[in-house]
C-alpha cells in the first residue's frame, strides 16, 4: 500500500481557470483515481497537506473529500486518513453485458489479454458444456479482463465453430471474444448459472489473488436461432463483484 503524506505536485498544482478551489481539488483527485495513478489502497494526502498545496482552508479540502467519499471513490478512516477504495462492480443477472462496458461504467480504463486460444474437435466435456449432441469443431479461448491496471475477471470460453465458422480465423487480439460475438452473432436465448468457487492456481495467478480465494463464477450458454453458439465461465474476485436482477411483478390475469 502506498503512502502520500508529502505535498502533491504535478496536475494537482495546475491552474483551473474559473473553477472554485473545491471543484479543483475534487476534480484533480478524481482524475488521479480514475486514471489509475492512485490505485485502490493508496492513502490520499492529509487535509493539512492539501490545504497547504492549494493555499486554502482545511474546510474546503474536507468538503471535497467528503463529496468523494459519498460517491464511493474514497474511504475516510478516523485518525488514519482517506484511502482509494476498490471499485465494486455489478452485473445484471438477466442481461448479457459487454465486460468492457462494465469496466468503463466504473470510470476505469479497460483492456484485456489473450492467454490461450486453440481449435480442436469437441471432447465429451466440451459437448456437455455447449449442449451438443454430436461432435463439432470448437474454439477454446482463455483471457483476462482488466479494470485500469488490476485484473477484473478471467474468461474461459468455448465457441461452436459449426454455428460460428468465422471465429476460426479471428485472432481475438484486438477485440475480446464476448464483444466480438455480441457484435456479430445476435443471440436469441441464454442461460445463466451463478455459483461460488475457490480460485485454483490458474485463476489465482490470473487475478493476482491467493489460491483458495472465494470467487463468483457466472456460467453462461447462448443460442442463436436454435444453434448452440458459446459457453463461457466468467470468474470474478468474490468481494469485488455483485450480481443484480431487476424485475417487475406479473400483471394479474
Amino acid at each position: 500500500m502506498q503512502d502520500a503524506d508529502q505535498a502533491v505536485d504535478g496536475p494537482l498544482a495546475e491552474s483551473a481557470g474559473e473553477l472554485s478551489l473545491h471543484q479543483r481539488i475534487l476534480g484533480d483527485i478524481e482524475n488521479r483515481i480514475l486514471s489509475g495513478e492512485w490505485q485502490p489502497g493508496f492513502r490520499i494526502p492529509f487535509e493539512v497537506a492539501l490545504a497547504k498545496q492549494y493555499k486554502c482552508s482545511r474546510m474546503t479540502v474536507n468538503k471535497a473529500l467528503t463529496q468523494l467519499a459519498k460517491t464511493g471513490l474514497i474511504e475516510r478512516r478516523r485518525k488514519s486518513g482517506s484511502y482509494v477504495t476498490q471499485p465494486r462492480a455489478q452485473s445484471a443477472v438477466l442481461e448479457i453485458r459487454d465486460i468492457k462496458l462494465e469496466v468503463q461504467s466504473l470510470g476505469l480504463a479497460y483492456h484485456f489479454k489473450l492467454a490461450a486460444k486453440s481449435q480442436r474437435r469437441s471432447s465429451a466435456e466440451d459437448r456437455q458444456r455447449l449442449g451438443l449432441d454430436v461432435a463439432s469443431p470448437v474454439l477454446d479461448i482463455r483471457c483476462t479482463h482488466f479494470a485500469g491496471s488490476r485484473p477484473f475477471c478471467v474468461e474461459h470460453r468455448l465457441i461452436n465453430l459449426t454455428a460460428v465458422p468465422d471465429a476460426a480465423a479471428e485472432t481475438f487480439e484486438e477485440e475480446a471474444p464476448g464483444q466480438w460475438l455480441l457484435n456479430r452473432v445476435p443471440w436469441s436465448a441464454a442461460e445463466h448459472t451463478i455459483r461460488a468457487v475457490s480460485a485454483d492456481d490458474v485463476v489465482a495467478t490470473s487475478l493476482g489473488i491467493p489460491i483458495g480465494t472465494a470467487c463468483l463464477m457466472v456460467e453462461r450458454r447462448t443460442w442463436s436461432n436454435g444453434a448452440n453458439v458459446t459457453h463461457v465461465h466468467l470468474i470474478y474476485p468474490g468481494e469485488q463483484h455483485s450480481l443484480v436482477a431487476s424485475f417487475t411483478p406479473s400483471q394479474p390475469k
